[in-house]
């Protein structure tokens, strides 16, 4: 087979169906007797948190294709409109699977256990007298009805809130015939209402079933006959043109309104609604019958993500844990002299982010730090984190942030963290325009016996201190000179749009990265033609990118043994003979989100381990600034290897990849679980300091 073979498209799978494939792998977790029954219910609306996303983004964006007319296919060979049929199908029998486990698995399992979800015909006369009171105290004085008339057209509707379709009859207060009017629920409103129960009771009851039941209260002298949920999703994916702006922060901030009114995308709806209504919702929204989903249930199923803090029953949930930290590192520890001993090498969960978050705090108010550069993706309103940095500012330290404005959903969040970070006095931009800044990046400059030394943090995850303790990710802490002098041009690209000298250690998308991956595949290929040891092992959220792809195909022709662990989205289609055989792709779904990305090359004995922010997409190696960073230290290489075969000797939450495109778990029966090894073994460890011995890093600019 030649290499015009490798772009076949029977040898890639389409990226869509290969995320809904993902969100059935999270609905899993969620059907999995096994997991405790609150952890059930989180899993169940992550998978619905995740349609939502794909509708407002994805399918937004196919949509978007047709009406443009570029219907060519992409390397899988699938047309944009085939692509869209498919999509409904398979996102059909997905969200019936949601509602079908929620009504008749977990709802039960979780009345067995004193937790109930009320219907009016489940109600005391104690509890709704206590709900009429709650709905003209609390919720009345804040619905609207919509009577539609020609005087009072079909009103807009905000992205994923809930509304009522409510068919009245009888004359209105103008003597008129009734007809439909809407009643939408505002976001201030909670989804879910705890009843005020008996010492230990847990009853709730869902916003959508206290409005049905006394919506009549809103048409006086009228008759209700029918009240049915509806949510429509909106296309949310954001537009700035940079030959139309001037100014990118106004310009999001414009986008940011417009985002809640976008093209509908989805419908969502009672499954009792009657069939006109339907149609008539259809046609407002310009949306056709595979738009349309009909649900038996509230329509918008992830707010149930309430009950998880509204229930207070550890034994509902995961056990707790503390991560562990490194004993030089620990509170009141000066990191800056024990980074001068060595690197330090950080695994979280499993290990915490505080180290991270005391780095930047000592920087901010130590007289000897000059000066603290940093990227900002996603780091959370309230992050200590952005207090530090302004605290910095404020005290005359040089603070220049790169806050990535575009970051999909915290772009408000940004929007807020930048303004306070440039009130403080910190330097802020915004990155470089039509790029994505990506890559997660600290350099603190430090005055030490009359030279300045930089001390740097590199990571594959935010600087979020809550996800943090739900994602799985690596972070590198170092005094090491010359990737301390890799980051400075970078900061000076990012900040002066400067052509940069080529670096020392680190790979910088969208520049090195893409052609030092082929090129490294590429040399494992030439290593096993050799006869040499030669295997490939990276671990990824998704995988997309066709010519990384392609380069994997030789490779595994080549004879090289590829073991792929990706989370997500995969196109390669593996165990093709003559072509993919040698390469396995399994996904881990557990208790953590898996969201390091880790690139191993055995390179012949010579191994070389790389940790980024990069996934091996299209966007990340073209579209994105990332940066990947080698794992030097013989110890810490050893670890994050030894970290990956524990992923591919997982048996309990891994799926394997086959070459019909399904995902077939794993036999989980005694099986090892990756996660809960690594929180063992951190645990363990809690005691012991991580730290690898390394050489003092020599000043770099002397004053």
């Amino acid at each position: 087979m030649n290499d015009a073979d490798l772009s076949a498209a029977d040898l890639y799978l389409n990226r869509e169906l290969s995320f809904l494939e993902f969100n059935q792998r999270v609905l899993a977790q969620a059907q999995d007797p096994c997991i405790p029954i609150l952890e059930r219910v989180r899993f169940l609306c992550i998978s619905c948190a995740n349609l939502d996303e794909f509708f407002e983004i994805r399918v937004a964006s196919l949509k978007e294709l047709v009406e443009a007319g570029a219907l060519q296919p992409g390397p899988d060979g699938l047309a944009v409109p085939l692509q869209l049929q498919a999509i409904a199908a398979r996102a059909s029998t997905l969200v019936a699977e949601q509602y079908a486990l929620l009504n008749e698995v977990l709802m039960p399992e979780l009345a067995r256990n004193g937790v109930m979800f009320l219907s009016p015909d489940n109600w005391s006369a104690r509890q709704r007298a206590w709900i009429a009171d709650y709905f003209a105290r609390e919720v009345e004085p804040v619905l609207s009805p919509l009577a539609l008339d020609p005087a009072r057209p079909f009103p807009k509707i905000l992205n994923k809130s809930l509304n009522f379709a409510v068919i009245v009859e009888g004359e209105d207060g103008f003597g008129r015939n009734s007809g439909l009017a809407v009643v939408q629920a505002p976001r201030s409103l909670p989804r879910l209402i705890r009843l005020p129960d008996a010492p230990g009771g847990r009853s709730f009851v869902f916003l959508g079933t206290i409005v049905e039941a006394f919506v009549d209260k809103l048409f006086a002298g009228m008759r209700v006959r029918g009240c049915y949920q509806f949510r429509v999703t909106r296309n949310s994916d954001l537009f700035v043109e940079q030959e139309e702006v001037d100014d990118l922060l106004r310009a999001v901030e414009g986008e940011l309104a417009s985002r809640r009114y976008g093209d509908a995308v989805r419908l969502e709806a009672a499954h009792d609604c009657p069939d006109e209504i339907l149609a008539y919702l259809l046609g407002q929204f310009a949306l056709g019958t595979d738009d349309l989903y009909r649900v038996p249930g509230p329509v918008n199923l992830n707010r149930l993500m309430a009950l998880y803090d509204l229930v207070d029953r550890p034994e509902f949930k995961y056990p707790p844990f503390v991560p562990s930290v490194p004993e030089n590192l620990r509170v009141g520890a000066d990191i800056f002299a024990a980074l001068r001993v060595g690197d330090v090498l950080l695994h979280h969960p499993f290990q915490g982010f505080s180290p991270v978050v005391d780095f930047i705090k000592q920087a901010a108010v130590d007289p000897q730090v000059l000066a603290i550069k940093q990227t900002l993706y996603r780091t959370g309103s309230d992050s200590s984190i952005v207090g530090a940095l302004a605290d910095a500012a404020l005290a005359g330290k040089d603070v220049t942030v790169i806050i990535e404005l575009r970051a999909r959903f915290d772009e408000e969040a940004n929007i807020d963290i930048a303004t306070k970070l440039q009130e403080a006095g910190a330097h802020v931009m915004y990155g470089v325009f039509g790029f994505k800044t990506h890559a997660k990046l600290v350099m603190v400059v430090r005055r030490e016996q009359k030279a300045l030394r930089r001390y740097c943090h590199l990571g594959t995850g935010n600087y979020h201190a809550k996800t943090a303790r739900l994602y799985t990710d690596y972070g590198l802490m170092t005094a090491d000179e010359a990737i301390g002098e890799d980051i400075h041009q970078i900061f000076l690209q990012l900040t002066g749009l400067t052509r940069i000298p080529q670096l020392h250690k680190l790979l910088l998308a969208p520049f090195s990265l893409h052609q030092a991956l082929l090129a490294k595949i590429a040399r494992e290929a030439a290593h096993a033609r050799a006869g040499k040891s030669a295997r490939i092992i990276a671990k990824l959220n998704a995988l997309t990118e066709p010519a990384v792809i392609q380069a994997l195909f030789r490779a595994s022709r080549a004879g090289v043994s590829v073991d792929l662990i990706v989370r997500g989205v995969c196109c390669l289609r593996p165990g093709v003979a003559g072509v993919s055989e040698r390469i396995k792709v399994r996904s881990i779904v557990g208790r953590f989100l898996e969201h390091s990305r880790v690139y191993y090359f055995e390179n012949a004995g010579e191994a070389e381990v790389y940790c980024g922010s990069a996934d091996w997409m299209d966007r990340n190696l073209f579209r994105r600034i990332e940066v990947a960073f080698p794992v030097e230290s013989a110890a810490f290489r050893q670890r994050v290897v030894d970290e990956l075969h524990m992923y591919l000797a997982d048996g309990a939450q891994s799926w394997n990849l086959q070459a019909d495109g399904r995902y077939v778990r794993a036999d989980g029966a005694g099986a090892a679980s990756a996660q809960t090894d690594l929180l063992a073994f951190y645990g363990d460890r809690a005691a012991l300091t991580e730290a690898e011995p390394a050489a003092p890093a020599a000043p770099l600019v002397h004053s």
